[in-house]
């Protein structure tokens, strides 16, 4: 599987709310075949935040016709919404929404990571639903770091080799790896792969459904793709052509680690307008009237 393009997220961050410091990784990208069913993609690269006794995040705030996945790698992500969940999302883990045909939600910096500061580090994605979906009830899945399983991440095998060596491991939030099945429920199919690499150049492949459409993001050290003879930086998001079967790849330093996203695409209309994402216009503005009368929560 070859490689499309490479996006540096370096070029234009911004705050979402005064908590989130965001790379945008698909800019012009951004609800497009090309990254389908994926919608956005913001990355919250490593920054360090003092003790503070100020909420900081964003407020509540409404979504239909699509998901919302937050991974946190470090730092706490404290989540309350209009079905009435409340949660704190800490390293490691993942909070999957399914707004569906409606969810008012806010997100802050957990009351005791503020009290404390540190270092935060987070990734929040936008995941389309199809049309037959869209106005499903809403759900909240919250996922701790102990409920996603680990596979070994195996190099690729040599000729006449007994067994390959365990270079690193995968963490498999959703999809399946290896026959390892990840624990979030998704609407239509996807891989959520956290991966790491502890074997400098040690080659590995990832095997994916055919058709599917690939990314990932390189969040420490720096990987080479073997199809490509490229290297893929830090903090760097590589996308790849829609073919399916599988990317080989090596870590060029030791403990690179690598976020992959792979879906079916959803081919169908998307119209978009803030924290809506429908099929038509008309279904934007129903769902602009939806919230204003207060059948979101």
């Amino acid at each position: 599987m070859r490689l499309v393009r490479q996006v540096c997220p370096r070029v234009s961050p911004h705050w979402v709310g005064d908590g989130f410091h965001v790379f945008p990784l698909f800019a012009h990208m951004a609800f497009t075949k090309a990254v389908s069913p994926f919608l956005m993609f913001d990355y919250a690269a490593p920054k360090q935040f003092e003790p503070s006794r100020r909420t900081l995040g964003v407020g509540k705030h409404p979504h239909r016709g699509f998901e919302t996945v937050t991974i946190a790698f470090q730092g706490e992500v404290e989540h309350r919404d209009s079905l009435g969940h409340t949660s704190v999302i800490g390293k490691g883990g993942v909070q999957w929404m399914t707004a569906a045909r409606g969810i008012v939600h806010e997100e802050y910096h957990s009351k005791a990571f503020a009290r404390t500061g540190g270092t935060f580090e987070m990734a929040q994605i936008w995941v389309n639903l199809p049309k037959k979906h869209k106005m499903d009830p809403p759900r909240y899945q919250p996922i701790d770091e102990a409920s996603i399983p680990t596979a070994p991440l195996r190099a690729a095998a040599a000729d006449g080799a007994c067994e390959a060596e365990t270079v690193g491991q995968v963490r498999v939030i959703a999809g399946a790896f290896d026959g390892v099945t990840g624990p979030a429920q998704t609407m239509t199919p996807i891989e959520m792969w956290d991966v790491k690499l502890s074997v400098p150049a040690a080659r590995v492949r990832l095997s994916l459904p055919e058709g599917h459409n690939v990314m990932l993001l390189v969040r420490r050290g720096k990987v080479h793709l073997e199809a490509d003879g490229r290297d893929v930086s830090e903090h760097t998001l590589a996308i790849f052509e829609q073919t399916g079967g599988a990317i080989e790849l090596s870590g060029v330093e030791a403990h690179t680690e690598v976020l992959l996203l792979a879906g079916e695409p959803i081919d169908e209309p998307i119209a978009a307008r803030g924290p809506f994402v429908m099929n038509t216009q008309e279904e934007i503005m129903e769902a602009i009237t939806d919230y204003s009368n207060g059948k979101m929560g």
